[in-house]
């Protein structure tokens, strides 16, 4: 990711629809999820945490720890003081086999050239009978100007994401797409991207819109979590969301 576009993302998430709905669906997955239960706190792995954002909500279900790559993000990580943020590459992660009980990996893997080596290191550091929680985006032929700025490799669908956690030892236990509702305005998006350099949707991605406005894009997440909760699935949307044990 470009230095000033991640620093300009850590000012953003905290009040952006898009990170303020996508965290309301992650704690509707969260609540469904089957761990094993003991008298010890869940162990949490965020892999590629970021500024540790979502560290602040893992932290109320458990014990977390972060690894991320990015020292200006690690520094903000550790500044939330949610867990341990180690700073370094989710491909080769200084922990012992089953560390944790839950590995978390929210839009990372799109990020890496050997996400299949991701895939496998987190099956190496999750204990059995512990799960997986990616997000990744949607479709390849979405791809614009979004993906250039955030140095994306690939973007999936259900199929790619799941042939490609299988072949790392990974079982899909659930998915969904979200994000449904603005699919047909980013596409829009998408071929303006393309054709006026100077009107892109990446550089409307991380501008917070007045808090009315915000919470009118906001909305449709809500209501996709809430479907979520209740055990449906999205058939279409801009993400991606899956499971897997």
């Amino acid at each position: 990711m470009d230095r000033d576009y991640e620093l300009q993302t850590h000012q953003a998430e905290d009040r952006h629809w898009w990170y303020r709905g996508r965290r309301g669906v992650l704690e509707r997955v969260f609540d469904g999820l089957d761990l094993p239960a003991g008298g010890a706190p869940i162990r949490i792995l965020d892999a590629g945490c970021g500024s540790g954002r979502n560290m602040i909500e893992l932290a109320r279900r458990g014990t977390v720890t972060g690894v991320e790559l990015s020292a200006p993000s690690v520094e903000k990580a550790r500044e939330r003081g949610c867990g341990e943020v180690i700073e370094g590459s989710v491909l080769g992660m200084p922990f012992a086999d089953d560390s944790f009980d839950l590995a978390v990996s929210l839009d990372v893997i799109e990020h890496l050239e050997d996400d299949l080596g991701a895939l496998r290191e987190l099956r190496r550091t999750v204990a059995p009978g512990g799960a997986l929680l990616v997000t990744v985006p949607a479709y390849q032929w979405l791809w614009s100007g979004h993906d250039e700025i955030n140095h994306h490799e690939r973007r999936y669908t259900r199929r790619s994401l799941q042939a490609v956690a299988e072949q790392a030892g990974w079982t899909q236990t659930r998915t969904t797409y979200f994000n449904s509702l603005l699919l047909p305005v980013a596409i829009l998006l998408r071929v303006l991207d393309r054709i006026n350099t100077k009107t892109t949707e990446s550089s409307l991605d991380l501008w917070v819109p007045p808090e009315p406005v915000n919470r009118v894009l906001e909305l449709p997440l809500m209501l996709e979590a809430a479907m979520i909760s209740r055990g449906g699935r999205i058939p279409a949307g801009l993400s991606l969301l899956s499971v897997f044990r």
